[in-house]
């Protein structure tokens, strides 16, 4: 063990997270060749090659696979040991965390998170930067941002996904539809309208699906890439557009809209926090995460 030290563990550990020497060097704060060095050392010590390049990014071999859990455990162990000498406590605590959030997001969760802070971190900021779905792992792993949260489900062990609800889906229209008229909409009544549909990595494609599976994805007439849009396209048109319950809400509360129940299933959007895993977390980013899910899985 003489020649095996703590950074070992830590450069093992985050070069499996992030299966990239340029994100491990970045969350290290070292440089690249250090890094090398490293998993040289790592090689030599365990007689494997433990990853090899492959599209995308490093490829873990099996020894690897088999000693990430066991290392990951033991790094977290001490992460924590030493993470209680130095607490947070949001009550007295001055500083700003970055997140990044979606338009929806912004709309329908931040909000929750500002009523929140005052009573619990007084002195707690927030910066919010546009959720950039393919590359908000890269962010989180280079230290850029603290926590971002998203629908799509990322299959990555370099982040920790910690649930918050399933949303589903409800149809918007005007106020004064001429045609769509109480809370509910059949089938055949939406087939005979005009619709909008948001595209894009936002995660939420199941209305775009739903419009496909039940022959209505000619009856799209503009396809626009943020939810935020809706609203003011739908009050002023016969239009019709689909949007997460949560959101839809908000935005009937400040708009001319009438929400419609929708007469086929669509598959509810899984919406969590991702985060950095435990171990790789400051006591900040703990209590952040922590606070998050309390407040906004309510």
């Amino acid at each position: 063990m003489r020649d095996f030290d703590l950074n070992l563990v830590r450069t093992f550990v985050l070069l499996y997270e992030t299966r990239s020497v340029t994100a491990t060097a970045e969350a290290m704060h070292v440089t690249q060749p250090t890094i090398s060095y490293s998993l040289q050392k790592l090689r030599r010590r365990f007689g494997d090659e433990l990853f090899r390049r492959a599209k995308g990014g490093l490829a873990p071999t099996t020894t690897a696979s088999a000693l990430y859990e066991p290392l990951h455990n033991a790094l977290a162990a001490i992460e924590e040991a030493v993470s209680g000498a130095r607490p947070f406590d949001p009550r007295t605590a001055r500083t700003t965390f970055t997140l990044a959030l979606s338009d929806l997001g912004e709309v329908s969760l931040l909000p929750r998170l500002m009523a929140a802070l005052p009573s619990r971190a007084p002195g707690v900021g927030l910066t919010v930067r546009p959720l950039d779905v393919v590359n908000a792992p890269d962010l989180l792993g280079r230290g850029e941002v603290d926590a971002f949260i998203a629908s799509p489900l990322f299959g990555t062990p370099r982040v920790a996904r910690v649930p918050l609800f399933a949303e589903g889906y409800v149809a918007m229209v005007a106020d004064d539809h001429p045609r769509l008229r109480g809370d509910h909409a059949d089938l055949a009544a939406l087939a005979a309208e005009q619709h909008v549909t948001v595209y894009g990595p936002t995660g939420h494609d199941g209305p775009r699906r739903a419009l496909e599976a039940n022959g209505l994805e000619h009856r799209v007439v503009l396809r626009t890439t943020r939810f935020a849009a809706l609203p003011f396209l739908v009050q002023d048109s016969e239009l019709v557009a689909m949007a997460p319950r949560m959101v839809a809400d908000a935005f009937a509360a400040d708009h001319r809209l009438r929400l419609l129940e929708l007469p086929f299933e669509i598959e509810p959007a899984q919406v969590s926090v991702y985060a950095r895993h435990a171990h790789a977390r400051s006591p900040a980013q703990a209590w952040l995460v922590d606070f998050m899910a309390e407040v906004l899985a309510e």
